[in-house]
């Protein structure tokens, strides 16, 4: 270990691991250690009896909820938008021989105590029960203008630079309604709250662009996509990926010390009396707990069921989205679905999370709004987590932290946190031009 390298990176949880890849494939020298004996740290994937000891104290499951092993519970579930930054960054690296993906069937929105399919096209607006007939041809309207837009032709943009007109103002010349621009905002584009209304509308027509190409990209009922057997084999494979190009992973490596020179700079890892060398280090908040600072906790509820989540199609992977204004809330909350068909849980199993940003000290009673969407349920786990953020500036004092995961069941805030920490750490932006049709999912096991 007495080697020097260009970055050490501490916990193998899901941006780590994209992070030590992407480094590795353009060139650097990566040392990649865990304190734990598995990968994924926050980001783990469980089966039953672990699932049990973390919440229960004990690893002996019901025999009724089938074999252990037939299950793989993510614990921060994120669905991967098909065109979206995160399937980028796969393809860009190469990561996708490694994994199979197979597509979401339904993404909804709740709207007036109800759930509703996400419409996300002039076609669907028209069909969509979400608005009355006159409202739905506002819609229309609107979802052509988008579908239409292109930056590069100032015929499309109907006299508007997105760049400078708020995305309230382009919204008001449609006269949408206050609800129609509540799933729009918030199941469309994913906004996580109602700053973007204020802020240039280019960001949200982007996103609503972003979503309704991903719809389209595998002619399912959703824009997203998820790894067969969950998220667990994400940082796995792109541990392999870190290790074809030279990489060196460590796990079970106890304390992982930073050090310090006088300055406050990084100068290495020590671990069991050994110390590695480096000029940078990436490591997610519990490595440098005096270097963060909570900015807020996410609650959620793991619930195991033996149907689909009513009203969704029976979709047997599916994402809802509570906007927080449908709920009296200050944040969204996210409900996310998968079972046997991603093989996750055994035939006739299905996982379900609630996730929320807490905001009370009684995190079951706000999620459950959720919960009741989920009918009946065979066993249901309550966790909270705190978020924590870097105090630190980077670039001066060569040690890089990532953000905690928020509540969002869906990778398109987690990614922004990895792209954005890369150009820190190598000074230079991420190309993520690539052949988008490089990676496919199959509606079966492709």
């Amino acid at each position: 270990m007495d080697e020097e390298y260009d970055v050490i990176v501490l916990g193998t949880g899901l941006k780590e691991c994209i992070l030590s890849g992407l480094l590795s494939v353009n060139g650097h020298k990566v040392l990649h250690m865990d304190r734990n004996d598995y990968y994924g740290g926050e980001s783990t994937s469980l089966n039953l009896n672990q699932l049990w000891k973390r919440f229960r104290g004990d690893d002996k499951p019901p025999e009724q909820l089938g074999a252990s092993k037939e299950y793989n519970v993510d614990m921060i579930p994120k669905f991967m938008m098909a065109n979206g930054t995160l399937v980028r960054v796969l393809i860009h690296t190469d990561v996708t021989k490694y994994l199979n993906f197979k597509a979401v069937d339904g993404s909804f929105v709740y709207n007036k105590g109800k759930i509703f399919k996400v419409p996300a096209t002039d076609v669907e607006a028209l069909k969509s029960p979400l608005m009355g007939l006159f409202e739905k041809r506002r819609a229309r309207k609107f979802f052509i203008y988008v579908q239409d837009y292109e930056e590069n032709d100032p015929k499309s943009h109907e006299g508007l630079d997105l760049n400078t007109v708020t995305t309230k103002e382009v919204i008001s010349k449609y006269g949408l309604e206050d609800n129609t621009v509540d799933f729009i905002g918030h199941a469309l584009a994913l906004h996580r709250n109602d700053d973007y209304l204020d802020a240039p509308a280019m960001d949200t027509v982007k996103r609503m662009k972003l979503y309704a190409e991903s719809l389209a990209r595998f002619q399912g009922g959703s824009p997203y996509i998820y790894p067969m057997y969950g998220l667990g084999e994400l940082p796995q494979a792109f541990a392999r990926l870190s290790a074809v190009y030279g990489g060196t992973y460590m796990l079970n490596k106890p304390e992982c010390k930073v050090e310090f020179d006088e300055n406050g700079q990084v100068i290495g890892v020590t671990s069991e009396g050994e110390t590695a060398k480096c000029k940078k280090v990436v490591c997610d908040p519990s490595y440098l707990p005096d270097k963060v600072q909570k900015v807020g906790k996410v609650a959620r509820a793991i619930c195991i069921m033996s149907h689909p989540i009513p009203n969704t199609n029976d979709s047997h992977s599916v994402q809802v989205i509570l906007p927080q204004k449908q709920l009296g809330r200050k944040s969204d909350m996210y409900l996310f679905c998968c079972s046997y068909a991603h093989n996750v849980a055994p035939k006739g199993k299905y996982i379900a999370f609630v996730s929320t940003e807490a905001e009370t000290d009684q995190p079951e009673e706000e999620l459950k709004p959720g919960i009741e969407l989920l009918g009946t349920v065979d066993e249901i786990f309550i966790d909270v987590y705190d978020r924590y953020e870097p105090t630190n500036s980077d670039e001066n004092d060569n040690y890089f932290i990532s953000t905690s995961y928020d509540p969002t069941t869906h990778f398109e805030s987690t990614v922004q946190d990895v792209i954005s920490m890369y150009s820190r750490i190598t000074g230079k932006p991420l190309d993520l031009s690539v052949d988008l049709s490089a990676a496919s999912a199959g509606e079966g096991d492709s």
